[in-house]
């Protein structure tokens, strides 16, 4: 799967807060269920609560179910098209998708905290303890 929203087996938690860190409606990101093996979550943000929309693999593409009650299942091709979909507004979801949260590489991900951790040792937080 390319989509770089796409996060693997990212934790419920770590999902959340990635989702809520900047306190932006409509985040989201694709994650493996948790408690579903073979499902997807699409997770969105919405007034500071990450809701959450099982997408079930079928033989002919994806289906997304109860994205509001009683509304027919849906199918699409791939996830790229089921996205797109709900990029829009009004198509069932608490808020149209507007802004992917893209996961980072480990190699990025080590850079980002190696350039955090120099900013740390170079403010005036951080002070030398002599013996």
């Amino acid at each position: 799967m390319d989509l770089l929203y796409y996060h693997g087996p990212l934790t419920k938690r770590d999902c959340e807060t990635l989702l809520l860190k900047e306190g932006v409606d409509g985040n989201f990101l694709l994650r493996d269920s948790e408690s579903m093996p073979g499902v997807l979550c699409l997770c969105v943000s919405f007034k500071k609560i990450v809701y959450t929309y099982r997408i079930f693999r079928e033989k002919h593409g994806y289906y997304q179910i109860e994205t509001v009650k009683g509304a027919p299942k849906q199918i699409f091709p791939n996830l790229k098209e089921l996205i797109s979909k709900f990029e829009k507004p009004d198509q069932g979801l608490v808020i149209q998708l507007i802004k992917p949260i893209n996961r980072i590489s480990p190699y990025m991900r080590w850079r980002r905290l190696k350039l955090e951790l120099e900013a740390f040792m170079n403010s005036n937080e951080y002070t030398d303890v002599l013996p």
